[in-house]
């Protein structure tokens, strides 16, 4: 019955579950240790720092819980395909990292333990941002707890702006066009520009608040595609005037850079709208660059972010799952929360562990902390990928001018719908 939920993806399937290219991160050895429970989590590739930091946190988990040890494995590719290939064959970990734009689908297909029945009063559930624990209810029921968040901020060049005799960062979009306009630069004269005033990120995932802010949308309670309409082209129609008609803002691609936040710190773009994890990249890479953060301007009068969280989630098939829940409360209470993101890494979901921390203080993180009052989760319905490729392909498309904006959105609506009939 189950393998049906899944027959959308073509079944998954093709990707057999032993050809996960995956590693396994063992911590201590459940050898010659009696009443040894295992539980297995799963999650995504991240840097480094952050796998010792996570290997750090699950160890201390294990020191506290001497009958629970963990293993770990960290899935280097198409994270989901795999996580609904194991899901499918009844092959999945036991806990496992859930993003908040791929929570509306996994929930709605009942392969997910509701968390309700676990959690008691001292765990504090009204300590976490009402938003981010929104995002991982469906019908009334919690499938996932936020283990960290970030929200999108405007991060600005001190020294560009000292140079074009600007003070202050712009409150509002207007004023942001404005101030993008002085800081777009031909330093030597030689006809390309060297410092473009604002760096563009033409995706949905940074284009939404946008749409918003006109009374757009995005999808309908169908998850069918709606933004076509004249109030969503509103908001859009805003970038592809700055880029096309202004040329004070650049893609990544215009300037040779892989990210919005390279495109910044090499002095490319004097402005870019990104998350807190420019923050640690920044510092690291380019640690003579002179940078502040604040919200992002108003678009047409409205306050508007983005909301970015991954939520841990219990496999509803799972054969150890009051040891996984002690998990998945460790990890997301108070101390083990604070472990987490006490580096800045992530920010922390739950609001006593933000005060604690000082982020909402931090001349940096503050604006980003924030935007979680007014952000707008990043969430399309249960068939993201047709929404998110047809929007993002079409308006690049319009962005170059290639097609009208609205010829562009009225044919991404189209395609996307034709292929979320295909699949519902």
């Amino acid at each position: 019955m189950r393998k049906s939920v899944f027959n959308f993806i073509g079944l998954v399937a093709a990707i057999a579950i032993s050809m996960v290219g995956c590693h396994n991160l063992p911590l201590l050895t459940t050898q010659n240790l009696p009443s040894v429970t295992t539980v297995k989590l799963s999650g995504w590739g991240a840097s480094p720092a952050e796998q010792k930091l996570l290997k750090g946190v699950l160890r201390e988990f294990e020191v506290q819980h001497p009958k629970i040890r963990v293993k770990y494995e960290q899935i280097a590719d198409q994270y989901m395909d795999v996580m609904k290939t194991r899901l499918v064959g009844e092959a999945a970990p036991d806990i496992f990292y859930l993003d908040a734009l791929e929570a509306p689908f996994l929930m709605s297909q009942d392969v997910l333990e509701p968390l309700d029945s676990y959690i008691k009063p001292e765990f504090d559930l009204a300590d976490f941002e009402p938003t981010l624990l929104n995002t991982f209810k469906y019908k009334n029921r919690i499938y996932g707890l936020p283990k960290d968040y970030s929200t999108l901020a405007l991060f600005y060049n001190k020294q560009a702006f000292k140079n074009a005799g600007l003070e202050n960062p712009p409150q509002t979009w207007e004023e942001l066009r404005a101030y993008a306009k002085k800081l777009t630069i031909d330093t030597n004269k030689d006809g390309r520009i060297d410092q473009y005033g604002f760096g563009e990120t033409p995706e949905l995932a940074r284009q939404v608040y946008k749409i918003k802010a006109y009374g757009g949308k995005v999808i309908d309670r169908e998850s069918r595609a709606v933004f076509a309409s004249q109030s969503s082209l509103q908001g859009l129609q805003l970038v592809v005037d700055q880029y096309r008609n202004e040329r004070s803002s650049a893609q990544k691609s215009d300037v040779g850079t892989n990210s919005g936040s390279e495109m910044f710190g090499q002095g490319k773009a004097a402005m870019v709208i990104e998350g807190n994890w420019a923050i640690p990249y920044l510092r690291e890479t380019y640690p003579k660059l002179d940078f502040a953060t604040t919200e992002i301007p108003t678009v047409n009068g409205q306050r508007g972010t983005m909301l970015f969280t991954v939520a841990y989630v219990m496999n509803k098939q799972s054969q150890h799952k009051p040891e996984a829940w002690q998990l998945i409360e460790y990890l997301t209470g108070k101390e083990g929360m604070f472990e987490w993101t006490k580096t800045g890494f992530a920010l922390p979901s739950r609001h006593s562990v933000a005060t604690r921390l000082g982020y909402d203080q931090d001349t940096l993180r503050s604006s980003l902390v924030a935007g979680v009052n007014y952000g707008v989760p990043w969430q399309v319905g249960k068939y993201p990928a047709a929404i998110m490729n047809n929007f993002d392909n079409q308006f690049i498309s319009a962005l170059l001018g290639q097609q009208p904006l609205a010829q562009a959105m009225q044919r991404a609506q189209n395609q996307a719908n034709q292929l979320i009939k295909v699949l519902d």
